[in-house]
């Protein structure tokens, strides 16, 4: 028991205590006001900074798009009454009118220069690919014809891109002999734009985006590219979620998310000039002071905290250092006995769990593994009980004869099988002897043959001329071998001309690859996990590839799988191939 202090102590700590509350709920409020009223100003403050270089940025951005077009305004005059061009127009002959149009754009600095004739063929052109391609239908052309002076179009191409032409005709002794077309080059501005974080745009007349730093919202409103085309590029960078520290104003809404819009205009034609700014900047200004703000309070609450802690611990630390350490060392007792009472009632549960849990899978296992591995060697009777029958209907009791001894093997077969297993579910190992793989291999072929002729599968086996011997058990060697070629089958069960490769390499160890050409492997991870399948109900129970890679361990190689780029799986079987000295021993 913690002894009573005197009732004087009693209220004067009482009274401390009370005081020691409201001065800390007082730091905490003083705190919350400070960095609301700092972030409201500062966000205001920051907010109209950017707002300003915005604006200033978009009155550039105009004035260089304005004297971009200006500058091409007077090309088509002065081309249109170049000597050289309407002599080469009235005589036909333009074997340096490309070459002068191409000194002119260096000068200028247009994206191109056309020269075409009175039928709208370019016969000069700073592109030489487009010589000879005909602009009797183009805007430019058609309008150029009917006005003297500068005519100004915007064309879209299938790519969604916007280009700019100047066309103006050219006339000789009054008479049309050609129209000059000069192309702006608006798309260099475009590209220097999309190396800022903000997102720029221009709208025409009518409202409609022509040059933007986003490709996907050309050709659309601003309204229809804001809601149906959110962008992934330089306008994600410029429209990031703002923190929750107070509720910045929007301009505009992205998915969601403000934006600051600022917008101007072009005077040309009525074009509009927009920007979208993201409070990126103002964000991390603001945080940086409201971070320091909140550091300096943090600093005087844990001064305070650690004031208020080491008075109080001075007055009772003499009082209920004694009491403390007891209940301390009863407390910890306590636990250390509950503790060990849980963890010896869970560890009996556990047990008994355990040991139900191996009885069922032992039992469950067996009875699935037998199930599956006894309906190849079925099929294989149905089938050959089917063949006998025809070979005794027309008379071949001879013949007959070796499909009844076939189901005789295959009987006994069935019992070495279900041996097998049960040995297998009792994780027992079983006596081992060399083995000529290459034996095996023949065997299961021979097993699986039957099924092979009926898919019409294509088997191209490769086997060395020396046998290859490893230290194993035949029996369980060629139920790794059946499952394997049965899993190929099956994964060349929907491609129109199946093929199975089987190759048998001896080196440092023995090596048996089976590939198929089928569709490969989906879930590489999980292939040899029991119960694991990707067949419909009733085809398999996911216990092929699992008994075999248990074999394979037991007999001290691995199983392994990949599939191939080409198309297909190859699974690769490797065993410890047999010494020289035990084969010459054996």
């Amino acid at each position: 028991m913690i002894p009573k202090l005197p009732g004087s102590e009693n209220q004067r700590m009482r009274t401390v205590s009370w005081r020691a509350r409201l001065a800390l709920l007082g730091l905490v409020v003083l705190a919350v006001v400070t960095v609301f009223v700092t972030n409201r100003l500062l966000t205001d403050r920051f907010t109209q900074n950017t707002r300003n270089r915005a604006e200033l940025r978009l009155v550039l951005y105009s004035g260089n798009l304005l004297s971009e077009l200006r500058q091409n305004a007077i090309v088509p005059q002065l081309l249109a009454r170049d000597p050289a061009l309407i002599v080469a127009l009235d005589s036909n002959d333009f074997t340096q009118s490309s070459q002068r149009l191409i000194s002119f754009k260096e000068e200028i600095g247009a994206a191109s220069l056309t020269l075409l004739d009175k039928d709208g063929r370019t016969v000069a052109s700073t592109d030489r690919s487009s010589l000879g391609e005909s602009h009797k239908q183009a805007p430019y052309f058609v309008d150029a014809l009917r006005s003297k002076d500068n005519i100004f179009k915007i064309l879209q191409e299938e790519t969604g891109n916007f280009r700019f032409f100047y066309s103006r005709r050219v006339e000789s002794q009054s008479s049309l002999a050609g129209v000059i077309l000069v192309e702006v080059d608006l798309q260099k501005h475009e590209r220097a734009w999309a190396g800022i974080s903000d997102a720029v745009m221009v709208t025409d007349s009518q409202g409609q985006i022509i040059l933007a730093t986003e490709p996907r919202w050309r050709g659309r409103s601003e309204e229809d590219a804001l809601a149906r085309e959110p962008p992934t590029s330089a306008i994600q960078r410029a429209i990031q979620a703002t923190a929750d520290w107070s509720v910045l104003p929007a301009d505009a809404y992205l998915q969601g998310r403000a934006v600051m819009r600022v917008g101007g205009r072009v005077a040309f034609r009525g074009w509009r000039i927009a920007s979208f700014t993201s409070y990126d900047s103002i964000r991390e200004k603001v945080n940086g002071f409201i971070a320091l703000e909140i550091m300096c309070f943090a600093i005087l609450l844990a001064l305070a905290f650690y004031f208020l802690n080491r008075r109080a611990t001075v007055r009772i630390a003499l009082v209920q250092r004694e009491s403390a350490e007891l209940r301390a060392l009863n407390a910890r007792l306590q636990r250390e006995i509950a503790e060990r009472r849980r963890v010896q009632e869970n560890l009996a549960v556990a047990e008994q769990t355990l040991a139900q849990s191996s009885k069922l899978a032992a039992l469950g296992e067996m009875s699935a593994a037998v199930s599956h591995e006894l309906n190849q060697p079925l099929a294989a009777m149905k089938t050959y009980l089917a063949g006998a029958r025809l070979l005794l209907n027309r008379n071949r009791p001879e013949e007959a004869l070796s499909s009844f001894q076939r189901i005789d093997d295959l009987i006994e077969r069935m019992g070495t099988i279900t041996k097998q297993l049960k040995s297998y579910a009792r994780r027992g190992g079983s006596e081992l002897s060399p083995v000529n793989m290459g034996d095996a291999l023949n065997s299961a072929l021979t097993m699986m043959e039957p099924q092979l002729r009926q898919r019409r599968v294509r088997i191209t086996r490769i086997v060395p001329d020396q046998p290859v011997q490893i230290m194993g058990d035949r029996v369980r060697l060629e139920q790794v071998m059946i499952n394997l070629l049965r899993n190929a089958l099956d994964a060349t069960q929907a491609v129109p001309e199946a093929a199975i490769e089987v190759l048998l390499a001896a080196g440092e160890t023995a090596v048996l690859t089976v590939r198929d050409n089928g569709y490969g492997i989906e879930d590489i991870d999980n292939l040899f996990e029991p119960f694991y399948t990707t067949k419909q109900p009733g085809d398999g129970v996911g216990l092929g590839l699992a008994i075999s890679s248990g074999i394979v361990n037991d007999l001290g190689g691995r199983l392994t799988a990949r599939n191939v780029a080409a198309g297909g799986a190859v699974f690769e079987l490797q065993l410890p191939i047999l010494p020289e000295e035990t084969r010459a021993a054996e």
